[in-house]
C-alpha cells in the first residue's frame, strides 16, 4: 500500500503540488511535482562512500525535458533524446547554484539530483518546479542537506508584478527573474529585462522573498511529518597545534605574495608559499603535509578577507569601486562583418558579429521545437586565456551559461527581425582571463555589433560585482578579479544600458545578504556601469552608417498570399531557378513577404524585378512587351508576363488583312501588345494593331449584328444549316 505523503502552495493564484513515497522510491529522495498539467519528477541520490581527496563539493544536476512531455517525437534520425540542449544546461545550472552553497563545509559525498519533465502545459515553467522539487527531494531525504531552498519567478508588465506568470507572457514582460532562497535571505538571482530601473528589480526581490518563506515552510511542515533522520556529518578540523606552526610559517609570505602585481606571477608566489610550507615538514610524513596544504589554503583566504574588511584595501591595491584600465578596438579582423577587442585588466574578449538571412536562423529542438532564434551569442573559453594546457571540447557548462547571460544582456537592445530582417550571431572567444569574462563579452559584443553596422538600440556594458561579509562588517567590490571572485562571497553581475538594466546574475555563497546590501550593490554597479559606457563610447560611439560591405543585403518584396505557390512553383522549382539566375538567396514567409538576400546589389536588383514580373496580373488597356510563344493560323499566342500568354487575333495583328500569320511574326519575336479584355474563361485577348498608326482614310466596317430567332418547337438544325421538324407521336 502506497503511503503517499504531499504538500500544496499557492503560488500565482494556482496550486503546485509536492507529492513523495509514491514513485522512485529507491533514490534517497523523490518528489512528483504538479502545477496545472505540468509534471515534473525530481530525485536525490547520495553515494555512500566518501570521494577521497575531494576538494569540492562532488555534486551534479542533470534537467532532461522529454519531448513526449509535450506530446512530440524528437527530429532527427535516432528517434529519441540525445545530449542535453543548451535550455537544458541553463536549467540545470539554475538548480545547482542556489543549493551548492547549503551543503555543510568539507562534505565529500557524490550526490546527484534529477529532473525529469514528464509533462508540460506550455502555461507552467517546468524550471521553478525542478528547483523546488529538488530542494524538498534533498531536505526530505537522509542526506546531509540541512536547510531548504524556496524559488519562484516574478514578472513585471505594465507596472504590475506578476507570480510565476504564465510561459506565454514570458515575450511581453519587462523583466523576467527568478530568485531563489531561504527562510532567511536570498541566495540566487537570475533575470533578463528591458532596461528597467533597480527600484522595479529591488520590488521583485523582495515580493520572491515573501514566496519564497512559504515554500520552505512547507518543507519544514513535511520534513517533521515524515520523521526524516539525517545522516550525520562532522565537518573535518585541523590539528591546532599544526594549525598555529603553519600560520607562523606562511602568513607574512602570504601578505608578500598577494602584492605582487600581474595575476600569472602572483598565483606563482602563492603557489611558491603554499610549496615551501608544505616541504618544510619531513617528507615521510604524508598525512601531515596533506593537512598542512589544506591548512596553508584556509590561511590564505583568511588573510585576505582580513585585508579588505579590516585594512580597507584589496590585493592590487585598488579602491573598492575602482575598475581596471579599459582597452579597446574595433574592426580588428579583416573578413568579419563586425569585430571588437574589449580588455579590462587581464580580461580580454575577441567578438565578432556574423549577419545572414532568415534560413540561418536557429530552430529549437526538444519542448521548443518549431521556435527559431535570430540573435545568437556563443562563448568560448579556450585554455591558454588562463596559461593552462586542455585538450579543446565542445562547450561545456560554463560556456553555455555565460555565452546565455551575454545573450540575455545584449537581446532588448538588438532590432526586431521584422525591421531588421537578418540572423544576427555574435561570438566571443575569451584571449585573456582575470575575472568576470562574460561582462567582458558583453562589451565586446556591443562593440562588435556597432563595427557591423547593426542598428542596436543602446550600448550595453556590464560589470561584475563582488562582497566581502564577516559578520556585520562587508565591503562591496567593483570589478572582482579572480582571486576575488574565488574567496569571496558574492558574483553579482549587471549588465544594462544607461536607461536600465537588460540583466543581472547574482550567487551567494553565504546563508544570503539584506535588501539594504543588494540596494547598495545596485548602486555601485549602476555608476559602474555608466563608467564602462562613457570608455566603450571612446573606442566607437554608436553603430556605423552602413553594414560591413562583406555582409548580405536583405531586400523586401510584398506578394499576394494567393501568389505564394505560383512563386515557390512545383517542388520550389520556380524560385530555386531564380536563386540559379541571379546568384540570390530567397525566402518567403506565410504572410507575402519575400526576402531577397545578396551582397551583389545588381544580382539583387534584377532577382526582385524577376519576382515582380512574375506576380503581376495583367490590365486591361495597359501595354506589354511580350514574346511570341506559339504560331497558330488564327493568330499568335504571346507570353506578355512569366507563365501568362494572351491571344493575339489575326485580326488585331495589323489594321489591313492578314492573311498569314508568319509574314508578320516569328516565334521568339518580341512585340508589343495591348491587353483588350478578359473573356468569360479567364483568357486574355490582345491587340497589337492599335499601337500601330491608323492608315489615312482607313474607314472601320461596322460590327455586323445578328438576331436570335427562336426555333419552331420540336425542330432542331441539320448539319446543312436547315431545320426540320420533329414529328409528332
Amino acid at each position: 500500500m502506497i503511503n503517499e505523503k504531499s504538500v500544496t502552495i499557492n503560488l500565482g493564484g494556482r496550486d503546485i503540488t509536492f507529492s513523495t513515497q509514491k514513485v522512485a522510491k529507491q533514490a534517497d529522495g523523490a518528489f512528483w511535482v504538479r502545477y496545472g498539467d505540468s509534471v515534473v519528477l525530481v530525485t536525490a541520490c547520495m553515494d555512500r562512500n566518501e570521494k577521497e581527496e575531494a576538494n569540492f563539493l562532488p555534486f551534479t544536476v542533470d534537467y532532461r525535458e522529454y519531448t513526449y512531455a509535450g506530446g512530440k517525437i524528437p527530429g532527427g534520425f535516432f528517434k529519441r533524446e540525445g545530449k542535453p540542449t543548451d535550455s537544458e544546461v541553463l536549467v540545470a545550472r539554475l538548480i545547482d547554484r542556489p543549493l551548492r552553497p547549503i551543503f555543510p563545509e568539507g562534505f565529500s559525498k557524490e550526490t546527484q539530483v534529477i529532473a525529469m519533465v514528464l509533462s508540460t502545459d506550455y502555461e507552467n515553467s517546468p524550471d521553478i518546479m525542478a528547483m523546488n522539487g529538488a530542494s524538498f527531494a534533498l531536505y526530505c531525504s537522509p542526506i546531509p542537506f540541512p536547510k531548504p531552498v524556496g524559488a519562484v519567478r516574478i514578472g513585471y508588465k505594465d507596472g504590475e508584478y506578476l507570480v510565476n506568470p504564465s510561459q506565454k507572457l514570458f515575450d511581453e514582460l519587462d523583466l523576467n527573474i527568478v530568485v531563489a532562497g531561504t527562510k532567511e535571505a536570498i541566495c540566487m538571482v537570475e533575470s533578463g529585462s528591458k532596461e528597467v530601473l533597480e527600484p522595479v528589480i529591488i520590488k521583485a526581490l523582495e515580493i520572491a522573498h515573501e514566496n519564497i518563506k512559504k515554500i520552505v515552510e512547507k518543507q519544514e511542515e513535511l520534513f517533521k511529518e515524515m520523521g526524516v533522520v539525517k545522516e550525520e556529518f562532522a565537518p573535518k578540523t585541523f590539528d591546532e597545534n599544526l594549525y598555529k606552526e603553519v600560520e607562523e610559517k606562511c602568513s607574512a609570505a602570504f601578505r608578500k605574495a598577494m602584492e605582487v602585481k600581474g595575476k600569472k606571477a602572483m598565483y606563482a608566489a602563492i603557489d611558491a608559499v603554499v610549496k615551501e610550507t608544505v616541504e618544510s615538514f619531513p617528507e615521510e610524513e604524508e598525512e601531515k603535509r596533506k593537512e598542512a596544504k589544506a591548512i596553508a589554503e584556509q590561511i590564505l583566504i583568511k588573510i585576505f578577507r582580513k585585508m579588505v574588511i579590516e585594512e580597507g584595501r584589496r590585493a592590487d591595491g585598488r579602491l573598492f569601486e575602482e575598475i581596471r584600465a579599459i582597452w579597446g578596438e574595433v574592426g580588428v579582423l579583416p573578413r568579419t562583418h563586425g569585430s571588437a577587442i574589449f580588455a579590462r585588466g587581464e580580461t580580454m574578449a575577441l567578438a565578432n558579429c556574423t549577419l545572414g538571412t532568415t534560413q540561418d536562423a536557429q530552430r529549437l529542438s526538444g519542448l521548443m521545437e518549431g521556435q527559431e532564434k535570430h540573435f545568437i551569442l556563443h562563448y568560448n573559453f579556450p585554455p591558454f586565456s588562463v596559461g593552462e594546457v586542455k585538450f579543446l571540447r565542445g562547450p561545456g557548462r560554463r560556456e553555455v551559461g555565460h555565452g546565455a547571460l551575454a545573450e540575455r544582456a545584449l537581446s532588448p537592445v538588438v532590432p526586431d527581425e521584422k525591421d531588421f530582417p537578418y540572423t544576427i550571431r555574435v561570438v566571443s572567444d575569451i584571449l585573456e582571463s582575470n575575472g568576470s569574462s562574460s561582462q567582458a563579452t558583453i562589451c565586446g559584443g556591443t562593440l562588435a555589433l556597432m563595427d557591423a553596422g547593426v542598428p542596436i538600440k543602446s550600448p550595453v556594458a556590464g560589470i561584475a560585482m563582488g562582497l566581502i561579509m564577516e559578520g556585520d562588517k562587508y565591503a562591496i567590490l567593483t570589478d572582482i578579479a579572480g582571486l576575488e571572485d574565488h574567496f569571496g562571497d558574492m558574483d553579482f553581475k549587471v549588465a544594462g544600458t544607461k536607461e536600465g538594466i537588460t540583466a543581472l546574475q547574482m550567487d551567494i555563497k553565504v546563508s544570503g545578504i539584506s535588501s539594504e546590501i543588494m540596494k547598495e550593490a545596485l548602486e555601485q554597479a549602476k555608476k559602474a556601469r555608466f563608467f564602462i559606457l562613457d570608455e566603450m563610447a571612446k573606442i566607437l560611439d554608436k553603430p556605423r552608417s552602413s553594414l560591413s560591405p562583406l555582409a548580405p543585403r536583405i531586400y523586401t518584396v510584398i506578394i499576394p498570399k494567393d501568389k505564394i505557390g505560383e512563386l515557390i512553383g512545383p517542388g520550389g522549382k520556380n524560385v530555386r531557378a531564380i536563386q540559379e539566375q541571379t546568384g540570390v538567396e530567397i525566402q518567403i514567409e506565410d504572410d507575402g513577404t519575400v526576402m531577397v538576400a545578396s551582397s551583389d546589389a545588381e544580382a539583387a536588383e534584377k532577382a526582385i524585378e524577376i519576382i515582380r514580373s512574375q506576380m503581376e496580373v495583367p490590365e486591361v488597356g495597359k501595354t506589354y512587351n511580350g514574346t511570341v510563344k506559339r504560331i497558330e493560323p488564327y493568330g499568335a499566342f504571346v507570353e506578355i508576363l512569366p507563365g501568362t500568354d494572351g491571344l493575339l487575333h489575326v485580326s488585331e495583328i495589323d489594321w489591313k488583312r492578314v492573311e498569314n500569320v508568319d509574314d508578320y511574326l516569328k516565334i521568339g519575336d518580341k512585340v508589343d501588345v495591348q491587353v483588350l479584355e478578359f473573356e468569360k474563361n479567364g483568357k486574355v485577348r490582345l491587340s497589337r494593331k492599335n499601337l500601330l498608326p491608323k492608315p489615312e482614310g482607313y474607314i472601320e466596317k461596322p460590327e455586323k449584328k445578328f438576331e436570335r430567332r427562336e426555333r419552331p418547337e420540336g425542330s432542331h438544325r441539320k448539319s446543312d444549316g436547315s431545320t426540320r421538324h420533329k414529328p409528332r407521336r
